[in-house]
């Protein structure tokens, strides 16, 4: 698990925000809205799927289309229950390795329950799925400082968000890395940002030399955290396992579901949302001050108290002070738009503009449709 990480770099493990200095914190904000960048991605977990039936296995389990995925892309995938209740949300590539491993990554608290689960349906399949974090590490990256030293690795780039690169990093085995273009964060952010898989040999190298470049700030991952709220792309955790269809958190918009795909677990609610079914609640952005929310955390309209309108979904500290956070809500409760967290005399929301349009992908064609390449 990811403690191993901890381990490998035991500087970039998580810190309690409350013990980050006022100008740390300030600096680490600067870099990752308009500096350079790397912080662990101590809050994700990574599963590895290897074996000749992986991509068809996967391609029955989860959301999206894995069968036709490529080296040079990566995709949004989610895994649902019977019902069509996301139990994971993933962000999922395939390497260049001779057995072509697919990797899925995850929230780090749900990883280990949903690869036993994922396991127990492989059957007579050739797949196995594997702990991903012994062998990687995933590391967030970002701006032109970071660029210098990945260009090094990469002979080019991902120019796009969920295109992949591939490299091999010295002649031990499991050497492989994996570049992916993360989302943008935010409407306005112009700095590219990746998550590179590192195997765990090269680790500590690989950040010695990523802090020691002039310009690279070593940022903590409960503040890089900021960037992955401001994307718009939900992640499941497990206070929020099975509480969603996954258009409720707008997996549909972001790429995270293909309509076109055949059978998978939960398929038949989810496709009668979409084409049924009237979509009455959605993921949103807001700020709200106080202490920092929960992911599960229930949220109440100050007009109907007695039933919650919706619930936090990922949080993290906002560089002006308070919490940036996506929460999933009745869109009569944002049209209203008094909404507080945990009670009605708790902090309101103060609503924001999230980095896509709700677009629906069976309608949109596919080069407008946000995310495009993950579809």
């Amino acid at each position: 698990m990811t403690s191993t990480w901890r381990d490998l770099l035991p500087q970039a493990a998580a810190a309690s925000p409350s013990d980050i200095s006022s100008d740390a914190r300030a600096a680490q904000f600067d870099a990752l809205r308009t500096g350079s960048f790397v912080a662990l991605a101590s809050d994700t977990g990574l599963i590895a799927v290897n074996g000749a039936d992986a991509a068809t296995f996967l391609h029955g389990q989860l959301t999206s289309d894995v069968e036709r995925l490529s080296p040079v892309q990566a995709r949004l995938a989610g895994y649902c229950s019977a019902k069509g209740r996301l139990l994971a949300t993933f962000l999922m590539w395939r390497d260049t390795s001779p057995d072509a491993t697919i990797y899925l990554a995850s929230d780090a608290t749900v990883q280990a329950a949903v690869q036993k689960r994922l396991s127990m349906f492989v059957l007579r399949a050739k797949a196995k799925l594997t702990d991903g974090t012994a062998t990687h590490v995933l590391l967030q990256v970002g701006g032109p400082a970071v660029e210098a030293v990945l260009s090094r690795t990469f002979a080019s780039l991902p120019a796009a968000a969920l295109a992949a690169a591939h490299a091999t990093m010295g002649d031990a085995p499991g050497n492989g890395t994996s570049l992916i273009r993360l989302p943008d964060a935010g409407t306005a952010r112009s700095l590219s940002r990746f998550l590179w898989s590192v195997p765990v040999a090269q680790a500590a190298a690989v950040w010695n030399s990523l802090v020691g470049t002039d310009g690279v700030v070593a940022v903590d991952p409960t503040l890089a955290a900021w960037l992955d709220v401001q994307s718009g792309v939900a992640r499941v955790t497990t206070a929020t396992q099975e509480q969603f269809v996954p258009q409720m958190i707008n997996w549909e918009v972001v790429g995270g579901v293909n309509f076109r795909k055949g059978c998978y677990p939960g398929q038949e609610v989810v496709a009668r949302s979409q084409y049924r079914g009237t979509i009455k609640r959605r993921l949103h952005l807001a700020h709200v001050d106080g202490v920092l929310p929960a992911p599960g955390q229930e949220l109440v309209e100050t007009s109907d108290a007695e039933q919650p309108c919706g619930m936090v979904v990922l949080a993290a500290p906002a560089p002006s002070g308070g919490y940036d956070v996506l929460v999933e809500l009745k869109l009569t409760a944002r049209e209203a738009d008094d909404v507080r967290l945990g009670k009605v005399d708790g902090p309101a929301l103060v609503f924001g503009e999230l980095p896509y349009e709700i677009i629906d992908p069976t309608e949109a064609p596919a080069s407008s449709a946000p995310s495009a390449a993950a579809s």
